[in-house]
């Protein structure tokens, strides 16, 4: 079983907890390190909360959810062997899978709808990274 870690800040809150539902449904444990309701909060810190349980194994992949995607993928990808991907489709969550080898999936709740979400979730969890020619490509990005 796989073990999902969870984050989003009030801009998320909504699609995390669609997510976080969809997931348990479907057999997988989840690590929801929050946050717990609509109020104001900094997504930095929840960036890093699941980047820190990816990389210390404590959860095989991440999803991490804010208005946009884009400031919580930044903060994300801060962290040492954290690849984090801002996706919008479920095409773009599958290739950063095969051909990045990320271990964090960045969204917009105030971008995408639950449907398109829960797919990209669905994508990304369930497709294998290539290797070949992208492992060369992915060991340059983590010597950064």
């Amino acid at each position: 079983m796989k073990k999902i870690a969870l984050g989003a800040d009030h801009g998320g809150y909504e699609l995390k907890n669609i997510v976080r539902e969809y997931l348990k449904n479907n057999g997988y444990e989840v690590i929801d390190f929050g946050t717990n309701s609509s109020d104001s909060v900094d997504y930095p810190e929840f960036a890093h909360k699941v980047g820190e349980a990816v990389v210390n194994k404590e959860a095989d992949f991440g999803i991490v959810v804010c208005g946009t995607g884009i400031g919580i993928s930044i903060a994300a990808n801060k962290i040492k062997g954290v690849r984090a991907a801002l996706c919008h489709n479920v095409w773009t969550a599958k290739l950063t899978r095969q051909h990045n080898d990320a271990n964090v999936l960045a969204m917009g709740g105030r971008v995408i709808g639950p449907g398109i979400a829960l797919d990209m979730v669905e994508a990304f969890l369930n497709t294998e990274f290539e290797g070949g020619r992208h492992t060369n490509r992915v060991n340059k990005i983590e010597e950064c």
